[in-house]
């Protein structure tokens, strides 16, 4: 949504903080003291003393319109008076229009003494176009029917109106006194309204009194796309919920998943208490969901409206289904609940991987929907759908809650029927088994000969082969309606040919190799995809498929340089960001081939997307979006990810034109009507998704018209929506003959009426602000003028199977022989996606996995290790013994470390870091230097000892005869001495040790062993102890075949493979590490050993050669 309401507090801030008229004292800066359910009056009194001198104006401000008319204003008080006026209101229900909501927030203000005829009224609206200023000389309660006589001044976009033309257009009957203030002050507020990005600005009445300039009442909304370039002016700015419907956390919470995503997530909380909850893919199916819903009587018990689309990630459907599903438990219901996850045919998302989310959430809430009686119906369509149903109908088993799952063979609403028993729910179609079924040779049913269906006769010959016909056919009618001039040719009304060539903005690598595998299976010679334009890279060239064989394309950092090296091109995909995607298009639009933009991107601020618009009707460019997922046409070229992926282009017949035309707003719901217009007749020729945005680039009727002339197109399916009035022009095209094929039509949205409260829906434009634009009123005037309108979406299908059976029984469409397109291999990542393929792994790992929403160590969540503080002795378990150890063991793994983090820089480990480092190499490469020294000799000895040890207590060997053994082989005793410590300078590091062993350990019989040796040892020298090698490793082999955790065979196998010199090699890193970052602090120089300490035994010479 981009037009958001604001309350009038923070409208006013706006102005007192940005408005700026040229002469001083012109505008009276508005004063007021915002309260809310939580304000203590009495402190708001100590923070704004002037609530005690002033007398006041009090009322609500909570976007409700006509308050003076329904007595919410309390007008010339003292502050008690306004005190007792909110206290006696706060939190209390009233009933404004059909919406029934608590007064919470309220606004005071200082009471400005005037005459009546001083009230004036103003407003600011902005349109597809331009701006409209509004003026009327009578403001005020009674300010009546302000279209009929306010005084207008347009502003194209592009243009600036001078404050003499604002005097001029609109203060005609304004005293002269009070012109010039009057004008002063509407041209500082329209520069206003354009800097800060507002969209509607209302204010009545507007007082001038003494040459002075009041704002006593305002309402606006803001375009909250423009936060990234408007945040400094704007600040923190709320958007409250329109009245009668309370912000809740849930919904926040949704909002801020939404703004850190960049899919869209939307949730509005209609009625907490309702039995029919909605989870609907897609914007435009969302609306289409609500309207079936109250269209079979259950308005009442509709409990929200949202939606999530844009390839959300699994954890991203888990939060949005986690949430749905606790607003559901909240409360119980007498008839129970249902929820019902919908949508159409996606283009791009992944169903499986949103259904994993959903299963996930189902999982947690198992009890709470039994116990509340919910019963779940599912409809989806897309990439890998049967993937996502399976695995649906599969846990529904296992986890036995009610769950009725349907795919794109049943229509897309039908399962509200079956929730709300209009219809008694059929026996779900049998699982597929397969999809995909394109790859094989033999056509798009495997080995079957193909099914020979009916289909116009028209062929896609390209546009050269055809071009005389064409030019024939559209000057013809061009001229007889009016429309063109001479000199048509189908460029004229032709967007997309078979020899079309595309660049495409953005590192799209996935949406580029579906157009190419889109033109394959179309049997185009050469690919579309000319190119591709990314300026964060260098030029380099990248691989795709075509068909079989791999081909490269070129990527470009140079827009200019992809143009000149590709004249051809004449379409631009833009899949810039919401951010650049204005200034990409500008670039874009600067080359004269380029004839038609798809912007892809959603949320561009409207003044950008208005301004883009100007610049391509004046370049004669077709921008189709912002906000959409592109166009195809059948046999041709398709934008992007539009039609879905490939087994979708095939069910639905995408890959050859058929008869009938389309013009949408949703993405998503134009490749439901590829698939419903494809059950219904021969076909699509072509369809354009203009976008969900409030200003799309094109609009209905230039696409419409561009299909009244194209002759291969017999029939037009529209798909309207709720807000903007573009379908009117339709209306009017047909009533005057512009328009002569078959129109079949539908808006979306006929449910807004029946809420009490504004629903701002999917696409930023799909909100009506008058009779006028709701659905209802578009459905009429289409059918008055003469389009074919069902009664409902779900007879949309049957209304264009009676136009195309009537069209073919006339002649107009000759059916034709399907003839099957040429089979294309499936990509070796889809193909595992879906589970066709399988291959032996490079690698294997049990330690870790970050594929999911959280890195998981050992299945442990990295949330949970660090909520329970398990340290990094309880991340090592986890890491190394893939199992949780008690927290003693833990702490023991921490003071190993400790104790062998470092031994002086004498060390022969910590010397060749030094050197290294000193030579001036890296941290990674000094650190390897004195790894490389570990071994039997110095730090590596953990394992032998442990094994040493091991066996001897194990074999029942005494400690004196284990002593007298090694020595006979001529062994040394693994772990035993010290070069310096000795029994009577004892390792501090052992004391410690020792003692936390004794306190913490069940058992430590092989350290006890150790220490008997010890005894032996020492009365041969004293400094033969037990050393901190040896200690670690008795100690650990204690810990192992003591803490229960392990088996014997595992304790052996690990210490088979040398986890103890692992505990070694990672404490004395931390100690190289610091050498290494001391040198480098101290700048120490290249380091030579001194010659003096180095002895030079040379071989000695007699100075002359034997036999001389």
């Amino acid at each position: 949504m981009s037009a958001k309401a604001i309350s009038e507090a923070t409208g006013k801030s706006l102005l007192v903080r940005h408005l700026s008229i040229p002469t001083a004292g012109v505008f009276v800066k508005p004063q007021f003291a915002a309260v809310n359910e939580q304000t203590d009056l009495n402190r708001l009194l100590e923070q704004n003393p002037w609530l005690q001198t002033e007398r006041l104006v009090v009322k609500p401000d909570q976007l409700i319109k006509r308050r003076g008319k329904l007595g919410l204003i309390k007008v010339n008080t003292d502050f008690a008076g306004a005190k007792e006026w909110i206290e006696s209101r706060r939190g209390k229900e009233v009933l404004v229009g059909k919406a029934t909501g608590k007064l919470r927030t309220f606004i005071i203000e200082p009471f400005v003494p005037h005459k009546p005829e001083e009230e004036y009224y103003l407003a600011i609206l902005s349109h597809r176009n331009g701006d409209t200023i509004m003026f009327t000389t009578e403001g005020g309660v009674d300010v009546g029917d302000v279209d009929s006589k306010a005084l207008r001044v347009e502003v194209a976009v592009g243009e600036k109106p001078t404050q003499a033309a604002l005097v001029s257009g609109l203060l005609k009957g304004v005293p002269a006194d009070a012109q010039t203030p009057l004008g002063e002050f509407i041209f500082g507020l329209y520069n206003l309204y354009v800097d800060l990005y507002f969209t509607y600005l209302e204010i009545n009445p507007l007082v001038v009194s003494n040459g002075k300039v009041y704002v006593l009442d305002l309402a606006a909304k803001l375009d909250a796309t423009a936060d990234f370039l408007a945040h400094s002016k704007w600040g923190k700015v709320d958007f409250p919920p329109p009245f009668g419907r309370d912000a809740l956390p849930e919904e926040a919470f949704i909002a801020d998943l939404d703004a850190k995503s960049g899919a869209s997530l939307k949730l509005t909380v209609l009625n907490a208490k309702g039995r029919i909850w909605t989870m609907v893919a897609g914007g435009g199916a969302s609306v289409i969901y609500a309207d079936t819903i109250c269209d079979l009587g259950g308005s009442a018990e509709l409990a929200n409206y949202g939606e999530y689309s844009g390839a959300p990630t699994e954890h991203q459907t888990y939060e949005y289904a986690k949430t749905i599903l606790t607003l559901m438990t909240k409360e119980h219901h007498p008839d129970g609940k249902v929820l019902i996850i919908g949508g159409g045919i996606a283009n791009f998302t992944n169903v499986a991987a949103t259904f994993a989310g959903i299963v996930q959430a189902l999982k947690e809430f198992k009890v709470p929907i039994l116990e509340h009686n919910i019963t779940i119906y599912v409809r989806r369509g897309g990439p890998n759908y049967q993937e996502g149903l399976r695995f649906m109908r599969e846990s529904a088993q296992e986890l036995a809650i009610p769950v009725h799952v349907y795919g794109p063979e049943t229509h897309m609403t039908a399962v509200v029927a079956y929730a709300l028993k209009y219809k008694e729910s059929p026996a779900p179609a049998p699982p597929t088994f397969s999809t995909a079924n394109f790859l094989l040779p033999g056509g798009i049913t495997g080995d079957q000969t193909p099914e020979v269906k009916s289909r116009s006769s028209s062929t896609n010959k390209g546009p050269d082969a055809d071009a005389p016909f064409f030019s024939k056919i559209g000057t013809f009618v061009g001229k007889g309606l009016g429309l063109i001039g001479d000199g048509v040719s189908p460029r004229d009304y032709t967007l997309f040919s078979n020899t079309t060539k595309a660049m495409i903005w953005g590192m799209q690598p996935k949406a580029a190799q579906e157009m190419l595998d889109f033109d394959f299976v179309c049997s185009r010679r050469q690919p579309s995809v000319a190119c591709m334009v990314y300026p964060f890279v260098g030029n380099h060239k990248q691989k795709f498929y075509w068909g079989h064989k791999e081909i490269l394309l070129p990527v470009y950092r140079s827009l200019a340089e992809a143009m000149k090296n590709h004249p051809e091109v004449d379409v631009a995909v833009n899949f810039a960001s919401l951010r650049s995607a204005y200034d990409a298009t500008l670039e874009v639009m600067q080359f004269p081939q380029i004839r038609t933009i798809a912007i892809i991107a959603e949320g561009i601020p409207e003044n950008l997307t208005r301004e883009m618009n100007r610049i391509a009707k004046q370049k004669n460019i077709s921008i189709i979006g912002p906000a959409t997922v592109g166009g195809i046409k059948p046999g041709c070229f398709k934008i992007g990810n539009t039609g879905g992926m490939l087994d979708n282009i095939l069910a639905s017949k995408l890959y050859r034109p058929g008869s009938v035309a389309y013009v949408s707003r949703s993405g998503g719901m134009s490749n439901e009507l590829n698939n419903i217009i494809s059950r219904a007749s021969n076909g699509v020729y072509e369809g354009i998704a203009i976008g969900g945005d409030r200003y799309p680039g094109t609009t209905f009727i230039d696409h419409i018209f561009r299909y009244q002339l194209d002759p291969e197109i017999k029939m037009i399916v529209l798909l309207g929506e709720v807000g903007g009035v573009e379908e009117y022009e339709i209306c009017s095209a047909i009533e005057s003959g512009k328009i002569t094929k078959p129109v079949v039509a539908w808006c979306i949205g006929t449910c807004a009426s029946m809420f009490a409260s504004e629903v701002q829906f999917g696409h930023a434009g799909a909100c009506a602000n008058a009779e006028k634009e709701t659905a209802a009123s578009k459905n009429a005037a289409l059918g008055r003028a003469g389009a074919v309108v069902p009664r409902s979406f779900d007879e949309l299908g049957e209304k264009i199977r009676e136009v195309y059976n009537t069209l073919v029984a006339n002649g107009s469409i000759v059916p034709g022989p399907e003839v099957p397109p040429p089979p294309v291999p499936m990509d070796y990542a889809w193909a595992r996606e879906l589970g066709l393929i399988r291959k032996p792994a490079s690698f294997m790992t049990s330690i870790c996995d970050e594929r999911g929403q959280e890195l998981l160590y050992a299945g442990i969540p990295i949330s949970e290790i660090l909520r329970e503080d398990m340290g990094v002795g309880g991340v090592l378990s986890l890491l190394w013994f893939q199992r949780r150890l008690p927290p003693w063991a833990g702490k023991f793994l921490e003071m190993c470390l400790i104790v062998t983090a470092d031994h002086g820089p004498a060390v022969s480990g910590a010397h060749n870091t030094i050197v290294t480092a000193r030579a001036g190499k890296d941290l990674v490469s000094s650190l390897c230097s004195g790894l490389l020294t570990i071994g039997d000799r110095f730090g590596g000895a953990l394992d032998e000892a442990a094994k040493m040890f091991g066996n001897a207590y194990d074999s029942g060997q005494t400690p004196m005869d284990f002593v007298n053994e090694t020595k006979k082989r001529g062994q040394t005793i693994m772990g035993i001495g010290h070069r310096v410590k000795s029994i009577n300078n004892p390792d501090m590091r052992i004391v410690l040790l020792h003692d936390y062993v004794k306190r913490n350990f069940p058992a430590s019989p092989i350290l006890d062993y150790a220490f008997e040796v010890e005894k032996i040892t020492t009365k041969k020298k004293p400094n033969l102890i037990l050393n901190v090698d040896g200690f670690i490793a008795c100690s650990f082999l204690d810990l192992f075949r003591s803490s229960g955790c392990f088996t014997r065979e595992e304790a052996d196998e690990y210490i088979e493979i040398g986890v103890l010199n692992g505990i070694f090699v990672l404490g004395r890193s931390m100690g190289f590490i610091g050498h290494y970052l001391d040198q480098r602090r101290l700048k120490q120089g290249l380091y030579r050993h001194p010659w003096d300490d180095i002895s030079y035994v040379m071989p000695e010479s007699s100075g002359k050669f034997d036999g001389i």
